[in-house]
């Protein structure tokens, strides 16, 4: 693995950023405030090619690879959290499952409509009873000739009030505990309803949503790979997925950073600047060392992905460490703006609610240390 990122990748590092300080970070506040899903945001992610990152230009993608796509998702998040957040359920949730798993068919009907931004997806596992446990949902489908008949409630859906297509998982009962299978599920079926939307904590921009399935009527071809194959596309998105929310949580650490640094060169305190106090200095230092780490985790786990090896453990590290340490530097950034960093005028109460949720998503950290624990220990 090359520690250095190679000239497409600079390139790409460049693009985005000044793209996203210009087209996002402007309004990154005001998507918070709001609690409302930006079209505008989302289509000028696809004009740049972001929704279409990492899938082949023969697909209706843009190219590269992962290590692309977890630079191009802390850019986006170093502006503004809520829009990586879209991206992530976007791009690796649901529209690389197609890609991976879908058909010659399903690739070439929706693939392209989601690389373009013509569809926003999504990606819906999550129900009352089964969160981290994802073997535990009770979602149904029946076969019924051509059709699979679909039931259930899915809930913290991200994107799910604004989604064109979502990625859904459901239980066929006549397959026992094997039965978890994916379907492909288009907005405007009958039976298929969205839920309401929920007030969050942070990562406000990027609205969640109930999907509410009554006898919803999906056709055969609709289905994601094989019949009880859902367990594997579920999880394998997942490992996309962490990857995705660890270089997000690399994002508003790198922003926390950048923030502090200037604040404690500006304030001073006792007739000097405040980061000529080592207790300040060691916090910028401490969180600067650990970001370093975690974005090398990070990268490695997409590396490896791009390998076509096995990741799982090494997304479950980096979205780990990643998650945890952005937690800890928006706690430090509060502590080093001061009365300052409690006011809701400042962006550290942003990075501090955003942050949060980098350690629930795609898996707790704790079911983060059982997967590694478990690839140590079995």
């Amino acid at each position: 693995m090359n520690f250095v990122f190679d000239e497409q990748q600079n390139l790409l590092k460049a693009t985005i950023r000044d793209y996203a300080e210009h087209k996002f970070m402007p309004f990154a506040d005001k998507l918070d405030k709001s609690q409302e899903f930006s079209l505008d945001t989302f289509q000028n992610m696809a004009k740049l090619g972001l929704t279409g990152l990492g899938i082949p230009v023969d697909y209706g993608g843009s190219g590269g690879d992962e290590v692309c796509v977890a630079i191009a998702c802390e850019e986006i998040a170093r502006a503004c959290a809520s829009t990586a957040d879209i991206l992530v359920s976007h791009l690796c949730l649901c529209t690389k499952p197609i890609f991976m798993f879908g058909n010659e068919s399903q690739q070439k009907k929706y693939v392209k409509l989601l690389t373009s931004g013509d569809m926003i997806g999504c990606f819906a596992i999550t129900e009352a009873e089964a969160g981290c446990d994802v073997s535990a949902i009770k979602s149904t489908a029946v076969r019924q000739g051509e059709y699979y008949i679909l039931n259930g409630t899915k809930i913290f859906i991200t994107n799910g009030n604004v989604c064109d297509l979502a990625v859904v998982f459901a239980n066929i009962p006549a397959l026992g505990n094997r039965g978890m299978t994916a379907f492909i599920v288009e907005k405007g079926l009958k039976g298929f309803n969205k839920g309401k939307k929920y007030d969050k904590l942070g990562m406000r921009g990027a609205t969640n949503a109930d999907l509410i399935f009554e006898d919803c009527r999906i056709p055969i071809e609709n289905r994601l790979g094989d019949e009880g194959q859902g367990l594997k596309i579920c999880l394998t998105a997942l490992d996309y997925g962490r990857i995705g929310i660890a270089a997000q949580a690399l994002g508003i650490t790198q922003a926390i950073l950048e923030k502090s640094i200037e604040y404690s060169k500006t304030r001073k305190q006792f007739g000097v600047p405040i980061w000529q106090n080592q207790a300040i200095s060691w916090m910028i230092a401490d969180i600067s060392t650990r970001l370093e780490a975690a974005r090398l985790l990070t990268c490695k786990a997409a590396f490896i992905a791009d390998q076509g090896e096995s990741f799982s453990v090494n997304a479950a590290m980096a979205k780990l460490t990643a998650s945890e340490l952005c937690m800890d530097a928006s706690i430090q950034g509060i502590q080093i703006f001061g009365g300052y960093g409690y006011i809701m005028e400042s962006p550290m109460q942003r990075y501090f609610r955003d942050a949060k949720l980098t350690t629930i998503c795609e898996g707790t950290s704790e079911v983060q240390r059982i997967l590694i624990s478990r690839s140590i220990l079995a």
